[in-house]
């Protein structure tokens, strides 16, 4: 009998795939398995790929698309004949996550699998289409692990994905992760449209909420001037309150400055920081938890505490990143300690950072392009900061949109 590689490898991964999944027939092993979370990838596989089945398939994904083994589900699926997988789309970072922020790979032939890799970072309406056209694919598949902000940019490759994917004509499956910082709520300013950019497609605010395939639902039901022919493979045993700990799942950097969970639950607050002339923590151990510039002392750090701000303290630090912002430089800031993540608030702790950097250090400037409006969507946070408003002013004047997008994410959130 001839076997051939592909074949042997096709049933070897079959087999991890479906213990993955936990797709196990022992009763023991069903038991064990009960209630345990599965993304969207571990219920396509354990499913042997169906909804796939006679498709020419691409997948958008990035180093976060692996199996509960950290098997990249680009390489499993290359060895298994059940899914014809054709074409892999990178975004931003690439599909290996070699590129820093504002980079990618380029087109290249994947040397591991053979794949022919297609570049989308900054990419969209037809000359996107035109990108899924060329790689003759039938069905364009997403999957990629979100961070819970607007302006984190892979929910905006799937915006973008999903607008080319109608225009060239093909169908779209959104395979469902978790929210790393929940879904319990939304947070924060929503966009304004006048201010759209790739930190920022459409009108939603600033910590979602949501995951992937919600997002996918809301894109096709509330902005695509056309919908996509869309399907979405949501998770099994995920709760809008679990925080990604509670997943089981290893945690992959979707980007080189989003290293840990706990990256995560700042970030949608203290990114803000993108649009100051302080640093964000780049370039450290810790991006998003150490916030700082040359002269800033202690004063910054008692003063934010002096807010007691519910579920976080502020530590006094001194750190020098190793590039970006004042790279090379000994700087003083803060440290972000959270203490209670189910009261902590990321976009009020960012704003109250914001509102006592620039009252207690005097050096504190936007950048000059204002990057900081495209941050939260509007002229609102930055001028009325430069006006004196509190933090809980701030907070205040964008309670009327958050309410009404709340009541429009509504419609479209699958998990309880």
């Amino acid at each position: 009998m001839n076997v051939s590689r592909r074949s042997l490898l096709a049933a070897t991964t079959a087999s991890a795939v479906a213990a993955t999944a936990g797709s196990a027939s022992p009763a023991l092993a069903a038991e064990k398995d009960a209630g345990r979370l599965r993304t969207g990838f571990e219920r396509l596989a354990a499913d042997g790929y169906r909804i796939l089945a006679g498709q020419k398939v691409g997948f958008v994904t990035n180093p976060t698309g692996v199996t509960r083994d950290v098997k990249h589900i680009v390489d499993v699926m290359h060895t298994d004949e059940r899914v014809k997988l054709t074409a892999v789309f990178g975004p931003e970072h690439g599909f290996r996550g070699t590129a820093q922020a504002g980079g990618s790979e380029g087109r290249y032939d994947d040397p591991a699998t053979g794949l022919p890799v297609y570049d989308t970072y900054l990419k969209s309406g037809q000359a996107l289409a035109d990108v899924f056209t060329a790689s003759g694919v039938d069905t364009v598949v997403f999957d990629i692990q979100d961070a819970g902000a607007r302006f984190y940019t892979y929910i905006w490759t799937l915006y973008d994905c999903m607008e080319a994917a109608q225009l060239a004509g093909k169908r779209f499956v959104v395979l469902d992760r978790p929210n790393p910082v929940t879904g319990r709520g939304a947070y924060g300013p929503v966009l304004h449209k006048e201010f759209a950019t790739f930190v920022g497609r459409r009108e939603i605010s600033q910590a979602h909420g949501m995951t992937v395939t919600e997002l996918a639902r809301l894109f096709n039901g509330e902005y695509l001037a056309k919908p996509v022919e869309l399907e979405t493979v949501r998770m099994t045993g995920w709760k809008r309150r679990d925080i990604y700990d509670a997943s089981g799942l290893p945690w992959v950097p979707p980007s080189p400055n989003m290293p840990t969970p706990d990256t995560a639950l700042v970030y949608s607050g203290t990114c803000l920081f993108e649009g100051t002339n302080l640093s964000e923590g780049r370039g450290t151990t810790r991006p998003f938890e150490l916030l700082g510039a040359e002269d800033v002392d202690g004063r910054w750090a008692a003063a934010a505490n002096e807010l007691h701000l519910p579920g976080v303290d502020f530590r006094e630090a001194y750190f020098a990143p190793t590039f970006s912002k004042f790279q090379g430089k000994t700087i003083g800031g803060v440290q972000i300690h959270v203490r209670d993540r189910a009261a902590y608030d990321p976009v009020r702790t960012g704003i109250a950072l914001l509102v006592t950097a620039k009252k207690s250090w005097g050096g504190f400037a936007w950048r000059s392009d204002n990057w900081i409006d495209k941050l939260t969507g509007s002229t609102q946070v930055r001028t009325m900061i430069d006006a004196g408003a509190s933090t809980d002013e701030v907070v205040a004047a964008w309670q009327g949109e958050l309410a009404a997008f709340r009541a429009v994410r509504s419609r479209y959130l699958a998990y309880k």
